[in-house]
Parts: C-alpha cells; sequence; structure tokens
C-alpha cells in the first residue's frame, strides 16, 4: 500500500533553513518517524509530506516578507522514506492559505508521480485539512486522521472566541465528519471521531532503541531524574528546576534532553547547580539510554481544564524505559500502567519538590510498567495494530460516507 503522510515534520534541514525553532515539536518528530519506520516495515510504501511551517515573527521580523523554496530532506531517518516540504512564504494573512496551498499542489504532485492509496494526516492544521479535503473529494481516497492535540481548545483546554476560531472549529468539525479511521492518544480525543470509522487508541510507540536499552537497564539504574523533550513554556521546565533547587538532593541528579525557545532560559536558571545536567537534541539512540539508565521521569506540563485533550508522547517512552513518572493530570489511563505513575495536581514549584521528595524517600521510583507498556505500545503491538486499522479502513471504502453537503448537518459531531 502507497501512504502519503502529511504531517509537520521538521527534519535536520529543514532546522537549518527555516525559522521553526517555535513550532518545534520533538515528540512529534519521533512519532511520525517511528510510524512510519512500522508502516514501511509491514511491506507499506511512505512518504512524508511536510509544511515546513514557519514559526510565528515577533518584533520588527514580523511578516518581513521572504520566500522559502520547496525541498527535500536530505537527512533522512530511514533510507526509503523520502520527505517533502512545500515552499513558505513569509507575508501576514498569507502564511496559513500558503502552507495549505502548497502543501495540496505537493500532495497532487507525488499522487501524479504514483497514486497513493491511502492519506493520514497528523492532527488537523490548515494544511492537513486542505489535504484531507482535497485526497477525499478530488482523488477519492480514504484519509486516517491521527488525532494527536484537540482541535478545539488550547493546551491548557480553553476555547478561544472570535470569528476566526469560529471558522477554525467548523472546518475541523466538517473534515472529522469526512474521514475514513482515526487514531487519537486519549479516550477523550477518539470520542471526537465519527462513530462509526475504525479507530484506535494510540498513546505512543516504543522506540527499538528504547527496547534494546531497557532489556540491560534493571540493574544499572541510576540515580537520575530526567526530562526529554521540547523546552517551551508549558513544560512546567522552569517550575521543574526551581523545585529541584529547593529540594537540595546531594546524591541524585536532574538530567534535561531536548532542545526549544527556552532553553537558554532553562541553563541560566540552573547554572548555580551543579546536579543539573543538559544534554542537548539527543539521538534516539542516546536519548534512550539516557532514559533507561533513570529512575525518574519527569513531565510537569501545564494543567489542562479538559484532561485528555492532550497526552504527553514521553510519558510512554519513561514508561518503557523502566522509569517511574511524575505527571500533571493527562486523562485516564490504562489500569496497568497506573503503578508506574506518580500523578501532582499542578506543576507549582512547591507541589513538584513534594512529590519528588515523597517518591525518593518511600522508593516509589521501584514502581514501574514495563511490561505493560510494551505489550501494549511496544513495536510488535503497534505495528499489528496499525495493520489491522488500514485493512478495516480500505475494506470499508465501499460504504457511503458523509459527502461535503451533509457537512453542516453532522458538524456537531466534533464536540
Amino acid at each position: 500500500m502507497r501512504i502519503a503522510y502529511v504531517a509537520n515534520y521538521q527534519g535536520p534541514s529543514l532546522v537549518r533553513s527555516r525559522p521553526c525553532l517555535h513550532n518545534f515539536s520533538l515528540a512529534a518528530r519521533v512519532k511520525i518517524q517511528l510510524i512510519a519506520e512500522l508502516l514501511q516495515a509491514s511491506s507499506h510504501e511512505v512518504e512524508i509530506i511536510s509544511q515546513g511551517a514557519l514559526e510565528p515573527q515577533v518584533g520588527a521580523d514580523r511578516f518581513r516578507f521572504r520566500f522559502y523554496p520547496p525541498f527535500s530532506e536530505s537527512e533522512l531517518f530511514h533510507p526509503k522514506i523520502p520527505i517533502y516540504y512545500a515552499s513558505a512564504l513569509s507575508v501576514k494573512f498569507l502564511i496559513g492559505f500558503w502552507e495549505s496551498f502548497q502543501a495540496q499542489r505537493l500532495l497532487r504532485a507525488r499522487h501524479n508521480h504514483r497514486p497513493f492509496d491511502i492519506v493520514i494526516i497528523y492532527n488537523l492544521q490548515r494544511a492537513q485539512i486542505g489535504c484531507a479535503r482535497y485526497a477525499i473529494r478530488q482523488l477519492g481516497l480514504p484519509v486516517i486522521l491521527q488525532y494527536e492535540d484537540d482541535s478545539f481548545v488550547d493546551v491548557h483546554g480553553q476555547a478561544a472566541n472570535g470569528l476566526t476560531s469560529h471558522y477554525s472549529r467548523q472546518i475541523c468539525r466538517q473534515v472529522l465528519t469526512s474521514i475514513s479511521g482515526g487514531t487519537a492518544v486519549s479516550p477523550y480525543l477518539l470520542s471526537h471521531l465519527p462513530s462509526e470509522v475504525p479507530k484506535l487508541l494510540l498513546r505512543g510507540v516504543v522506540s527499538k532503541e528504547i527496547l534494546r536499552s531497557s532489556q540491560g537497564a534493571k540493574v544499572h539504574k541510576k540515580n537520575w531524574v530526567v526530562f526529554s523533550g521540547t523546552h517551551e513554556r508549558t513544560q512546567g521546565l522552569e517550575q521543574m528546576i526551581t523545585a529541584w533547587r529547593m529540594l537540595e538532593l546531594p546524591n541524585w541528579e536532574l538530567h534535561i534532553a531536548g532542545v526549544g525557545p527556552i532553553t537558554s532560559t532553562l541553563e541560566e536558571l540552573a547554572k548555580s547547580t551543579h546536579n543539573i545536567v543538559f544534554h542537548g537534541l539527543l539521538s534516539r539512540e542516546d536519548n534512550a539510554s539516557m532514559l533507561c539508565a533513570a529512575k525518574i521521569g519527569m513531565n510537569p506540563q501545564d494543567v489542562t481544564k479538559t484532561p485528555g485533550n492532550v497526552f504527553a508522547f514521553k510519558i510512554v517512552e519513561y514508561l518503557a524505559a523502566g522509569t517511574h513518572v511524575i505527571t500533571t493530570p493527562r486523562g485516564a489511563l490504562e489500569p496497568e500502567l497506573e503503578s508506574g505513575v506518580s500523578y501532582i495536581s499542578d506543576n507549582a514549584p512547591q507541589t513538584i519538590a513534594a512529590c519528588l521528595k515523597q517518591v525518593i524517600s518511600d522508593r516509589r521510583y521501584e514502581c514501574t510498567a514495563v511490561e505493560a507498556t510494551l505489550q501494549t505500545y511496544g513495536p510488535n503491538a503497534v505495528c499489528k495494530s496499525l495493520n489491522n486499522l488500514l485493512e478495516k479502513v480500505t475494506a470499508g471504502m465501499g460504504k457511503a460516507r458523509p459527502g461535503p453537503q451533509d457537512d453542516v448537518v453532522a458538524s456537531a459531531r466534533g464536540q
């Protein structure tokens, strides 16, 4: 099966050639890689089509005109999975339209080169919405939505007001009524999908690197607390470092991997603390080694008013690596995974510090959920689940699905 994977993927060449740090997501990049690899290993042919979104510009550079030509990624994570980037244009009021239009052009060009059998879209960004509608209406292809973040509220669970936001939500609802199947990171997001389409709860994918490292890590655990992910405000990293400095744990170390717009701020905040280590952007192999060496994994994200509207991919990574996870509530988790998790009600430094101290003093870090995580989200399990989903979607293509004329009637199903 030939698959177009339409996602805002950000490979090394894109990061070097376009301003995108404020849109950068390490979790998204890794999850896209892992899913594409599993599909390719199942004898599917996968091509990644990315809008290569520009970051929001500020100050004097805000929307300064610049054209970024289309290109293909030169540093591939897999030799048989090509990555194509659409052109980008930094002109106020045209950025979103341009991304959508150019991503559709790229999808059409690759389809004309050799027809696709199915399209997977990663979230409901404007470019993904445009490609989904084009694939359904013009190409007659089934579309699977990989639903990672709630499109109807922000990361704090708050819905924006205004005509533009209302229009965006309406378009999202229309696409939801037309998809042929979907995956989502929580039961809450799965409930947004049409009841009649095949669905898959997919919180994350355990990489083969973590699988290998975890097998020999059980007796080599160190007194490490780790965070691995994008450094941005909603992750609660400043609060985490402040909490760490409050505790003064002489025999423990805090290890922070990843990059992002606030990396320099975090380094400045931690510069006088000797037992905080910054690793920068790690390869999948090195990140797996770091996680598997640790006893505790941190996810101190901002609390959301709608638990389940987002889910941190790193939680699955942490659990598979054999760490005990400290996290703010992310919605209902499978009971068999709960033994490896301690929840904090908020990410205030005092709350984080109290929980860390309790987990360490009670040796709660010895409570893990490795086997349960691998059974559900290990490579073999996810590969099987993805192929079952593809089979159900293609088998159901002969059934009637709502068309554009039905969008308004069915739009209420989005929430």
